[in-house]
């Protein structure tokens, strides 16, 4: 039985530690203090009693847990990231916890009128009479990821406690910076050696994916002219008209608030604009490839146009691919998703296979040879104020994580 108040205190251990990626830097890890928590990680993971148990210059974790079978087992690993996301502050996290909770309104943060409520959060009602752990309303929490780390280290030491449990050889990995897309980057997939391995990095309770987001990042570029508004007539090119004319040409309900499931969208994020010269930030989504592909045509296209249109080069569009979905990858080793449904399976947890609409570290390391699955790590409202996790919830995650590995041994010996 694994332990609720161990599992309380490692959770909270992890989140009141500041690790707040920054995409504007260049280094890696991208902010200086989340070598706060890795090195306190590499520290714990030798302290419970892991093997080659490493560090990298760029703050890469790996440890392993030896097999404790005679029998070939292939070697499977769990992955999660210690990084918080820049949009919203992870500096002085205060959590709050809430026992038995009633269903009801939790005040946040009396002062500031903060609420968490279920009549905006239904998913609240999911978790009546467990125990909750949240903001002050303030901050983000930080359960992307820190509730995947706690469940593989509290995993992980539940399966060195407890050698009756059979299992292959384990790899664990903690990475930086995947809140800003680099969490892979500099992954040694061939040091961290194993056949395939989870991320622990979803929402609810059963979630198990292995599609996500084709996806891929566009810069608008909108050149004008400027001269004095009182002489301005044949002569000003205001590129923020122009902008407008982009904007509203494409998809209107192919947004991020209008679509859900499989469906895509165009999503601008940021804008910056004078009359002289406008930037459009988009981000491009889709599931299906040859859809992504016709995207990021339809951009190119809008833009040929309305350079025809103005008879010279007003607009420009730079898109870059980020990532790519999955599936493509696992789909040949679909065993590795049958053995963490049929984990969850035999722990009473109904299994949600859904896509992810967004991307993963296991999409990036799925493409560099590792294949990689995400399952829940049971914390909701991620990257702001209203995130808040069930400890019920980390609790089944760690299980599902012992469950896999014992699962995976078994099937090695039959």
């Amino acid at each position: 039985m694994i332990d609720k108040k161990h599992i309380i205190d490692r959770f909270i251990s992890y989140v009141t530690v500041d690790t707040e990626s920054d995409p504007k830097s260049e280094t890696t890890p991208s902010t200086a203090k989340q070598w706060d928590l890795a090195n306190a990680l590499a520290a714990e993971l030798k302290a419970i009693g892991m093997s080659d148990v490493s560090i990298d210059d760029n703050a890469y974790i790996m440890a392993t847990l030896p097999s404790n079978v005679d029998h070939d087992v292939p070697t499977i690993g769990f992955i999660s990231h210690f990084d918080t996301s820049p949009d919203f502050t992870g500096a002085n996290v205060k959590p709050q916890i809430v026992e038995n909770y009633d269903g009801k309104d939790i005040i946040l943060n009396k002062e500031q009128d903060i609420v968490l409520s279920p009549d905006y959060f239904e998913d609240l009602l999911l978790y009546k009479g467990q125990t909750l752990i949240t903001t002050d309303g303030t901050t983000l929490l930080g359960a992307d990821d820190k509730a995947g780390i706690c469940e593989i280290v509290s995993a992980m030491e539940y399966l060195i406690q407890h050698p009756e449990i059979k299992h292959g050889t384990i790899r664990v990995g903690f990475t930086p910076d995947e809140e800003i897309g680099r969490g892979a980057h500099k992954f040694d997939v061939e040091k961290f050696g194993a056949d395939w391995a989870y991320t622990m990095d979803g929402s609810q309770v059963g979630e198990l994916e292995y599609e996500n987001f084709n996806a891929a990042g566009a810069v608008v570029t909108v050149k004008g002219k400027i001269v004095h508004p009182g002489y301005a007539k044949g002569k000003m090119v205001n590129s923020m008209y122009i902008a407008t004319e982009f904007i509203n040409s494409l998809p209107r309900l192919e947004t991020p608030e209008h679509t859900e499931g499989y469906e895509g969208f165009f999503h601008l994020h940021n804008m910056n604009g004078a009359v002289e010269e406008t930037v459009l930030e988009y981000i491009i989504r889709d599931h299906d490839k040859e859809h992504f592909e016709a995207r990021k045509e339809m951009m190119q296209k809008l833009t040929d146009e309305l350079n025809e249109q103005y008879g010279r080069e007003v607009i420009t569009v730079e898109i870059k691919d980020q990532y790519f979905n999955m599936k493509e990858k696992v789909e040949p080793v679909m065993h590795i998703v049958d053995i963490a449904e049929e984990a969850m399976k035999q722990l009473n947890i109904k299994p949600l296979i859904k896509p992810i609409r967004g991307g993963t570290d296991g999409s990036q390391l799925s493409y560099m040879g590792l294949p990689c699955p995400n399952i829940f790590a049971g914390g909701h409202n991620f990257h702001g104020r209203y995130e808040y996790v069930p400890v019920e919830s980390i609790i089944k995650a760690t299980e599902v994580i012992c469950k896999i590995a014992e699962l995976t041994a078994l099937k090695a010996k039959n």
